[in-house]
């Protein structure tokens, strides 16, 4: 799993056997602290996540010490809730270049052989202070059609999300485009597949999407 919350100097692999919860988010229901998502990590996967970005020349570290943010531990207590399935988190990297999260996502392309299941959680908008000013939501809906076709077709897909602070309405929606990186790991990896537009809905008049490939 690739978090929008996670950032440091070189792609971060959490090691830990037993990772706790990280509570990364303020001002919510007292109730929302107190969740639990008794996961286990994998050790074993995450050197593997080493080996491979050390094989394409990326520099890695580990943490065995973070909790898994919302942005893993949330997803997957609706899709695994019985937190049987082991989960390993991957940073993003700092600087933020769409190219280099490009490139790790190739880098790990061969764990999809190996029955690893790569997820980005992100958002494909991911601006705050406009989801709540009240605003039409044009510019997010403009960038979210271009964000489907760059997705869908796996020629020219990387230069397209490489450049996609270049595409209508990218900067209304993405101010800072961590939400968005997480995706381009997942398209890193994702090779000659078609990118399969699965999910759509409006947030606050903000259109949000998600994305699968194979």
């Amino acid at each position: 799993m690739i978090s929008a919350h996670w950032e440091e100097p070189v792609p971060t692999v959490n090691v830990s056997a037993h990772p706790p919860l990280l509570f990364d988010y303020y001002g919510f229901p007292e109730h929302t602290y107190r969740l639990t998502y008794a996961a286990p990590g994998s050790p074993e996967l995450a050197a593997r996540v080493r080996e491979l970005l050390a094989k394409a020349e990326i520099a890695s570290a580990e943490d065995s010490e973070r909790g898994l943010d919302h942005g893993v531990f949330v997803p997957f207590k609706l899709i695994y809730p019985d937190a049987d399935v082991p989960v390993v988190q991957l940073s993003l990297k700092e600087g933020l270049d769409p190219a280099a999260h490009l490139a790790i996502g190739r880098a790990l392309a061969p764990l999809r052989d190996e029955g690893v299941l790569i997820v980005g959680s992100g958002m494909s908008y991911h601006n705050l202070r406009e989801f709540f000013d009240g605003s039409d939501g044009r510019l997010a809906g403009e960038f979210d059609a271009w964000l489907a076709e760059a997705v869908a077709e796996p020629a020219g897909r990387n230069g397209k999300l490489g450049s996609w602070h270049k595409a209508p309405g990218a900067f209304a929606s993405h101010p800072r485009p961590e939400h968005l990186l997480p995706l381009m790991v997942a398209a890193g990896a994702a090779g000659e597949d078609r990118g399969k537009h699965t999910y759509e809905d409006k947030l606050m008049g903000k259109a949000i999407s998600a994305f699968q490939f194979g």
